[in-house]
C-alpha cells in the first residue's frame, strides 16, 4: 500500500505493518498518513480486526524530531486521530510488539484494544529528556493505568520491562511467541459475531465512564437490542441445531 506502511488482509484481518526501520519506526508525517490509509482500507474491505506490527528491532520509537525540529509548523492532529481511530473504532485492534518501544509509540501501541509484547521488549517515556511532557498519549495511557504506577516511568523516562507494563494493566500479554500469540486472540475473535465483538469492545470504554444506574439501563437496552438482533437470534438458532453460526463460516 505504501513504502512505510505495508497492508495484507487474511482471514478477513487486516495486517498493518510499521516498514520504516531506518528510523525506528518513527511517527513521521508520511508514516501517519500510510497507517490512516492503511485503516481506511481494513474498513473498506469490513476487516473483522486490525493487527499493527512491525519490522526492525523497535516497534514505534515515538515523534519524528528530525522533522519536529525542522522549523515548520506542529500538527498533532494525524497521531490523534490515528489513536482515536484504533481506540474508538469498531473493529477490535490488536498491538503485535517484538521490540522496544518509546514514547508516542507506547501511545499508539496503548491505543489498541488488545497488546502482545514479547518478554524482552522495553518501554520509556523519554518525552521529559528532551523537554516536553507525553501529553497526548497520556489519553490512550491513563485509561488503561493508575495514574500512580506510571508517576515514576513519566516523570523520569527510565526505561521499564515487559513484566512491568503487564503489571501496571499497560499490556496484555506477555509471550514468548508473539505471532503464535496473535493467532490465538484472532482465532477467538472471529468466533464472535462482528455486531457482538463490536458492541462488547464499547462498553469496556463505555461502562467504566457511567454511574452504576446508568451502567445498568444502559446494558439492559443494549442486551435486549442484542438478543432481539439478527445475529442474536442466529447464534441461539445454532446453539439449539448444532452447528457453526453463519459469521464462523465465512
Amino acid at each position: 500500500m505504501g513504502d512505510v506502511v505495508r497492508y495484507r488482509i487474511e482471514r478477513g484481518v487486516a495486517h498493518l505493518t510499521l516498514d520504516s526501520s531506518s528510523n525506528r519506526n518513527a511517527l513521521s508525517r508520511q508514516l501517519l498518513a500510510e497507517l490512516h490509509d492503511g485503516i481506511d482500507a481494513a474498513e473498506a474491505a469490513d476487516a473483522r480486526a486490525i493487527v499493527i506490527g512491525h519490522t526492525g528491532n523497535t516497534f514505534c520509537a515515538g515523534a519524528d524530531l528530525k522533522e519536529r525540529s525542522d522549523g515548520g509548523p506542529i500538527d498533532s492532529t494525524p497521531m490523534v486521530r490515528a489513536m482515536q481511530r484504533l481506540s474508538d473504532g469498531p473493529t477490535p485492534t490488536i498491538a503485535a510488539v517484538e521490540g522496544a518501544v518509546r514514547a508516542g509509540g507506547i501511545g499508539l501501541m496503548a491505543s489498541c484494544d488488545l497488546v502482545v509484547v514479547t518478554s524482552a521488549t522495553t518501554f520509556a517515556f523519554t518525552e521529559v529528556r528532551i523537554g516536553v511532557a507525553p501529553a497526548i498519549i497520556s489519553v490512550p495511557i491513563l485509561a488503561r493505568v493508575n495514574p500512580s504506577l506510571v508517576a515514576a516511568p513519566f516523570l523520569t523516562g527510565e526505561a521499564f520491562d515487559a513484566a512491568e507494563a503487564r503489571a501496571m494493566g499497560l499490556v496484555t500479554h506477555v509471550t514468548d511467541d508473539v505471532a503464535a500469540t496473535v493467532h490465538t486472540l484472532l482465532d477467538g475473535l472471529l468466533m464472535g459475531a462482528p455486531t457482538a465483538v463490536a458492541a462488547t469492545k464499547a462498553l469496556l470504554r463505555r461502562v467504566p465512564t457511567l454511574d452504576r444506574a446508568t451502567a445498568y439501563a444502559e446494558m439492559q437496552t443494549l442486551s435486549e437490542s442484542l438478543f432481539n438482533s439478527a445475529d442474536g437470534a442466529e447464534g441461539m438458532a445454532s446453539f439449539r441445531e448444532k452447528r457453526r453460526p453463519r459469521w464462523q463460516e465465512a
